[in-house]
């Protein structure tokens, strides 16, 4: 049973809760849970989107824990470890269905790489974001040095992790960074409202939809031409696009089965 993660379902949507108080860092159990959680939830056709926040309105996530780092120091297996949490971030970020983080407070280190391999970000209005390494003598090791230039661009991201230095909603707003700010102790249900507007699609579209965006944006233009093509082919052998066009045809709302 996890420990520091919580998990509820409700109308298609699954929230996953950090629940490491006071400031949910994010350790090496915490990482192992997280991945256990999203296995779960691959094999639930019943959830077609997921929330990820952290519990109180202090941080969603303030970083790894320190604690742990000198068991890292002249570690043998050192690499083995920091390929645990990019093997977590990675299925987050391969997830086959859409991915919202929610940030309600700090986000730092690696919750900062979390919130970064999910696919939107609302944040509220106290929120600072940031990847502070730098002013440990170490950078970013779970994927921070590649999403975050992917996301806001290489000079960006390099002021970013060069100074350690967080920024406010705001400027992640600006940067692309985050996709909404709401109000404080908003987040989680305007997150909610933003999930609502998918899930209420198939999940055979939304996978395809997420699968063309994210292979695509890592090939040429002709490539991701190519990828958009055989997932398009593939979404018309769906019952859910049978569905879809009959309901449009019939000036119904469709039933999706997602399948």
């Amino acid at each position: 049973m996890p420990k520091f993660i919580r998990l509820e379902k409700e109308n298609k949507l699954a929230i996953i809760t950090i629940d490491n108080p006071p400031l949910n860092v994010i350790s090496r159990q915490v990482f192992r849970e997280l991945g256990e959680i999203f296995t779960e939830l691959s094999n639930d056709d019943e959830m077609v989107a997921v929330l990820i926040t952290g519990t109180g309105n202090m941080a969603f996530a303030a970083g790894a824990d320190i604690k742990e780092f000198p068991t890292m120091m002249g570690n043998p297996n050192m690499k083995e470890r920091v390929k645990e949490s990019h093997a977590v971030l990675t299925k987050i970020d391969q997830f086959p269905k859409p991915t919202i983080a929610v940030l309600n407070g700090l986000t730092l280190g690696g919750g900062c790489e979390l919130a970064l391999a999910c696919d939107l970000r609302v944040a509220e209005t106290q929120v600072q974001i940031g990847l502070p390494e730098v002013k440990l003598g170490l950078f970013p090791g779970a994927g921070g040095t590649q999403r975050l230039s992917r996301l806001v661009g290489n000079a960006k991201a390099k002021e970013m992790i060069f100074t350690g230095d967080p920024i406010d909603a705001k400027e992640a707003e600006k940067i692309g960074l985050v996709n909404k700010i709401v109000e404080q102790g908003c987040g989680l249900s305007e997150a909610k409202i933003l999930a609502s507007r998918m899930t209420r699609h198939s999940l055979q579209s939304l996978s395809r939809i997420k699968k063309a965006i994210n292979e695509g944006s890592e090939a040429t233009l002709e490539q991701g031409l190519e990828i958009e093509t055989d997932l398009f082919e593939e979404i018309f052998q769906t019952e859910d696009v049978k569905e879809g066009v009959s309901a449009f045809l019939d000036k119904r709302k469709p039933a999706f089965v997602h399948r």
